[in-house]
Parts: structure tokens; sequence; C-alpha cells
């Protein structure tokens, strides 16, 4: 994903470091300034609630933006008081649905069919030579692979293909990154880290930085996921 121009149709995580207002209109307005584009809530997370009083905080929407709730008990949030959001949790659910997705893609299409190449190789080819090889025409040699056919029709996203064929870790380690991250993140210093490119190499490594960069956050940071359009 080239930055920051193609930010579009992505999640971007945006932080702001503790006593730093952090509702959402200024996350929008970091968003505007480093991206030039306009954006909405996105409920990524799940909730944390404390063991000893967690019959209370299911209830309360204090420390969270944009919370949803469900029979009146708070689930998920566009973002929060870092302290409050089960990051934890919101990670591990990922990383389930993501293994869920790789067990069915190996038993249905990777025993079934013989391995493909990965749509970055088409891509490529377009790039080195686009005279030669249009971007429809790169996607229609990627396309009518049998491998890439077989999961268009058993509605796996094909583009995801080297990521699939990389193996369970790999795939699941992608999306639960991901789950946490989003497409790019801005820093409490107003910093945008995004993948130098859109290659699955660039952004396992921007998703590492993002990741240690997260952690590295104080628990009374704050934290808002912001889907552009």
């Amino acid at each position: 994903m080239p930055k920051p121009t193609s930010l579009t149709d992505k999640v971007v995580t945006v932080c702001f470091a503790p006593g730093e207002d952090a509702d959402w209109f200024a996350a929008s307005e970091k968003v505007n300034d480093l991206l030039h584009a306009n954006g909405t809530p996105a409920r990524r997370y799940r909730v944390r609630h404390r063991r000893l009083i967690g019959w209370l905080t299911r209830f309360l929407g204090y420390y969270l933006l944009d919370a949803a709730r469900r029979f009146g008990a708070v689930t998920l949030a566009a973002g929060g008081r870092k302290s409050r959001l089960d990051l934890t949790g919101t990670t591990a659910q990922a990383a389930r649905a993501a293994g869920l997705r790789w067990r069915a893609w190996n038993t249905h299409i990777n025993a079934t069919t013989r391995p493909a190449r990965p749509w970055e190789d088409y891509l490529a080819q377009h790039h080195a030579d686009p005279g030669k090889v249009t971007l429809n025409e790169a996607r229609r040699r990627f396309e009518q692979q049998p491998r890439v056919l077989a999961m268009l029709a058993a509605s796996f996203d094909p583009y995801e293909l080297s990521v699939y064929q990389a193996g369970e870790a790999t795939y699941v380690g992608l999306h639960w990154r991901i789950a946490l991250i989003g497409d790019a993140l801005i820093t409490t210093e107003g910093r945008l880290l995004a993948p130098d490119s859109d290659s699955v190499a660039d952004r396992f490594r921007f998703l590492n930085e993002a990741c240690a960069y997260l952690r590295g956050l104080r628990s009374s940071a704050r934290l808002c996921a912001v889907a552009i359009a």
C-alpha cells in the first residue's frame, strides 16, 4: 500500500498521548491533516471489563469512543483509553477467525489444486512494461489460474494467495496484526506509519513496527480507529 495517497477503504489507527484531547473530532483532524481524507469511526476493539467490578463496567461507556452495546452491555468500541480496550481479546478473536479460514482453504483449495503464482508477480509484470501488460491483462492472467478460479468460486480472497500459500502461521499472524493496527497508524507525535508497498513483506514490516509502538504506549494513552471511505 503506497503511502499516503491510496489509503482509501482502509482503517487508520490514531494514537493520542495521555491528557491530550482524544475525541472523534480530534482523530478526524489528524487523519485529514496527514491523509487529506475524511473517515468514520470503526468499531474494531473489544472492550475490557475488570474482574472485580466487571458487572458494573460492562454497562459503562467511560473512556470509550463510539461504543456499541448488546443487550445494554458495552461490547465494541472504535477506541478509547488503552486500559479499557481488550487488545488481547481483539487479536485472539481475529486469530481464531483467520485460523478457521486458512484451514478451510487448506482443505478445499490447497488439497485439490496446484500452487499458483500470486498477484504480486503479475502486478510486477505490469509495472515493468505497462504498454505490453496492461493492468487488466495482468489481472486476467492471474485470475485464469485454476487455483485462483477455485478460490473465487469458494469465496476466498485470491489476492491473499501469497499469504495463504505461506502457511497457517503466516496467514494468522498477518490478520491478528491487521485487527489490532489496521492499514496505517498515526503516532502521538503526528507521524504516519504505513507500508512502503503492497507487498506482504512490507506490510509485515509496518505491522511489526506499529505493534511495537502500540505496546510501548502507556495504559492511559488513547486510540481511535478511523475507516477512510
